[in-house]
């Protein structure tokens, strides 16, 4: 059998056929509140860049006062000639704000999740994880020939179910979203914790869209619980708050001198280029002076929630920069996308198996640079284009 006989895309091809692709549009501006794209206008609402971070002047030029000094890239690996002073800085800097002994930084985020997890855990060790966790989780699982336990999205006693099954003198991590990237809930984290400690296990939270959104100053969401100090490992991203490219974990001084020495996508990989390293340092040095930001995206967030149930929107309930619109079927929620695309407005189509058949969504999320200006504009949109598939609620 030829190999590329599996290379067919029957739903691409009839939903570009039908007009209502909706992936890989062409960005021609900056991320902003409002973006160009295919020569028209649009409000993003879909951009993970949750502080307007991208764009501040301060991000900007250090960036490229690093590309002046260092060049374009590092040529070679952390473990080898590819570690700048910079990058030290930024894990120091990282270690300090998230209230741990050490930080890692890796070339990007899902690289983060592959080299935390395929480093630690290995045949006979336990990986448990929440049925929303992001891909990057599961495909770290996979690679690291531990067996991966599977528990009921934030349902703590299935999880304490899936624990009591686990031999006790096996490895366990429990991995979770802090928020989960698809609907924008924040998972249980002092309950997980409690059940941690009862059977034994290590955590880890995966905070690429915690960071910069929840806790003192975005630090995250075990700040956010106040738990700190009871979390083994905190995994994030430069690519969402932090305005830049690259990801990292922090942990204590064993755990971080091991994963170095023995992560293959960071012992392989080359190193976060200068200018993306010197981009999340200052943007980590924002967050850190100017709490108002995290304030003002939360500001946004609940304006935007209070904004569509006022227009009768029904949206999955978050506490986070991230809001689901329910469309429900899967053509009309490619049909509604294209039509607020042609309308002015960027959102996400989430699609099965992201969600369940008959649950999927429109993922919006939000800036801390958002007007409420543009918000009403964009909802007053997205009214309208609902309103004509039937999904305005009345009263």
């Amino acid at each position: 059998m030829d190999l590329f006989s599996k290379c067919t895309t029957p739903l691409v091809d009839e939903s570009i056929a039908a007009g209502v692709y909706p992936y890989f549009h062409t960005l021609e501006s900056r991320q902003a509140p409002v973006v160009t794209m295919a020569g028209k206008e649009r409000i993003m609402l879909g951009s993970n860049n949750y502080l307007g971070l991208t764009t501040h002047p301060r991000v900007m030029e250090t960036a490229q006062a690093a590309l002046e000094k260092y060049g374009t890239g590092c040529s070679g690996s952390r473990f080898l000639n590819g570690t700048l002073d910079l990058h030290v800085e930024l894990e120091e800097a990282l270690a300090r704000f998230l209230g741990m002994e050490e930080a890692v930084v890796f070339s990007t985020g899902y690289q983060s999740n592959l080299g935390i997890i395929t480093a630690l855990c290995g045949r006979g060790d336990y990986i448990i994880c929440d049925r929303e966790n992001h891909a990057s989780i599961y495909d770290a699982c996979s690679m690291s020939k531990a067996k991966m336990m599977r528990y009921r999205h934030n349902d703590m006693a299935d999880l304490e179910r899936v624990l009591r099954m686990i031999p006790k003198e096996s490895g366990v991590l429990i991995v979770v979203d802090g928020i989960f990237s698809m609907c924008g809930d924040i998972c249980p984290l002092p309950k997980i914790v409690e059940l941690a400690k009862k059977y034994g296990a290590r955590t880890m939270v995966d905070d690429a869209h915690g960071l910069g959104v929840v806790g003192r100053n975005g630090r995250g969401t075990a700040d956010h619980f106040g738990l700190t100090d009871q979390v083994d490992i905190i995994m994030g991203t430069f690519s969402k708050s932090l305005a830049s490219l690259g990801g990292f974990m922090a942990t204590n001084k064993r755990v971080a001198k091991y994963v170095r020495h023995n992560s293959r996508p960071f012992i392989f990989s080359a190193s976060v280029p200068p200018a993306s390293c010197a981009a999340a340092l200052e943007a980590l040095r924002i967050m850190e002076e100017q709490p108002e930001i995290v304030e003002n995206l939360m500001a946004v967030s609940d304006y935007a929630r209070n904004g569509f149930a006022k227009r009768g929107i029904k949206i999955r309930e978050s506490n986070s920069a991230i809001i689901p619109l329910y469309t429900y079927d899967f053509d009309a929620t490619l049909a509604i996308g294209k039509r607020l695309f042609d309308e002015g407005v960027y959102v996400n189509p989430v699609l099965p198996p992201a969600t369940p058949p008959g649950e999927c969504l429109l993922r919006t999320s939000y800036m801390a640079t958002h007007t409420t200006d543009i918000l009403d504009r964009a909802m007053d949109i997205i009214q309208m284009v609902f309103a004509e598939f039937g999904l305005v609620q009345e009263g």
